[in-house]
C-alpha cells in the first residue's frame, strides 16, 4: 500500500481501551476486537488502527505492560485470521515493535517521533510507514488553554520540522496529521480544516474528525453517537482538499459517502 493508492483509504479505528471517548470498552476483549475487524472488512475498510492508550483530552498515560497486553494479542489475532494492513496507536517504541513482529504494517504516532526516541529506530528496521501527528502538550494536558498566534503556520512548521527530522533518520513513507482536537480549540480547528490542504505539501495527509467535539460545539451533535452527519461533513471537505487517509469509527458510512464522491469529482462513476 505505497505508494498510496490513488483513492481514499479509510482507516478504521478500533480502540482497545476501556476508557476511550467512543467505543472505549466495546472492543477490549478479543472476540469482540476480532468481531469488530470482520464487521469492518465487509464494509470496506483499508487499514486497522489498533490503539490501547486512550489519548481523549485528560487522559492519563497508560503503563507499558497495560498497553502491550492490550494491544499485542490483538495485532497477532487479526494478523492471523484476516489479511488486511494493521497500523499501531502508539507512542512507545516497545510497544510498536513487538506489534510489527507479530504483524502490524504501520505506525500511528501522535508525539510525531518526539516522546519515546526509540520510535525511529524501530520504524527504521521494519521500514514502516509512519503517520506524524501534531499535538500541543500531551493527552493529559492538551486542552488547557491552547493558545496560538496562527495555528495554521504553527502546525505546518512543527510538521515541517518532524518530516524532515524523520527524513534525516532514513524514513520515507511519511504520512502528516495536524491533530484535530489535540490541544487546539474550535477555531483552531476549523482553521486547520479549512487549510487542511496546506498540510499535504509536506507528505501525505490523514485526518481524524471522527465524531470529536468540535462537530458538537458546532450544534451537530450533542453526544459522540449523534455526531456521524457532522463526521461526514468534515471528510467531504477534507477529500475535496486532497486528504488521502480517514481514520474513522464508521467504516460502512466512510466507505459509500466518500464512493460517491470520488465519481462526482471525477465526473464518472
Amino acid at each position: 500500500m505505497w505508494p498510496l493508492p490513488d483513492r481514499p483509504l479509510i482507516m478504521g479505528i478500533l480502540n482497545v481501551t476501556p476508557d476511550s471517548f467512543y467505543d472505549g470498552g466495546r472492543y477490549a476483549r478479543l472476540d469482540a476486537a476480532l468481531h469488530r475487524v470482520e464487521a469492518m472488512l465487509e464494509e470496506g475498510v483499508d487499514i486497522v488502527d489498533v490503539g490501547g492508550e486512550s489519548t481523549r483530552p485528560g487522559a492519563e498515560p497508560v503503563p507499558l505492560e497495560v498497553e502491550m497486553e492490550r494491544v499485542v494479542p490483538v495485532v497477532e489475532a487479526i494478523r492471523a485470521r484476516f489479511d488486511v494492513p494493521i497500523s499501531v496507536d502508539t507512542t512507545k517504541a516497545a510497544v510498536a515493535e513487538e506489534a510489527l513482529k507479530r504483524g502490524a504494517n504501520w505506525i500511528n504516532d501522535v508525539s510525531a517521533l518526539r516522546f519515546d526516541p526509540e520510535m525511529v529506530a524501530v520504524a527504521r528496521r521494519f521500514n514502516a510507514p509512519v503517520v506524524l501527528m501534531h499535538m500541543k502538550g500531551t493527552p493529559r494536558t492538551m486542552q488547557e488553554n491552547p493558545t496560538y498566534t496562527d495555528v495554521v503556520a504553527e502546525v505546518h512548521a512543527f510538521l515541517r520540522e518532524r518530516v524532515a527530522f524523520a527524513r534525516r533518520k532514513g524514513l520515507a513513507r511519511i504520512l502528516v496529521d495536524p491533530g484535530i482536537g489535540f490541544g487546539k480549540r474550535l477555531e483552531h480547528n476549523l482553521a486547520l480544516l479549512h487549510h487542511v490542504d496546506r498540510f499535504g505539501e509536506l507528505a501525505p495527509v490523514l485526518i481524524g474528525v471522527s465524531r470529536k467535539s468540535f462537530i458538537r460545539m458546532l450544534g451537530a451533535g450533542e453526544n459522540p453517537e449523534d455526531r456521524l452527519e457532522g463526521t461526514l461533513a468534515a471528510a467531504a471537505w477534507c477529500f475535496l482538499k486532497g486528504v488521502r487517509v480517514f481514520r474513522v469509527h464508521d467504516v460502512g458510512a466512510h466507505r459509500k459517502f466518500l464512493k460517491v464522491l470520488q465519481a462526482i469529482a471525477g465526473g464518472a462513476a
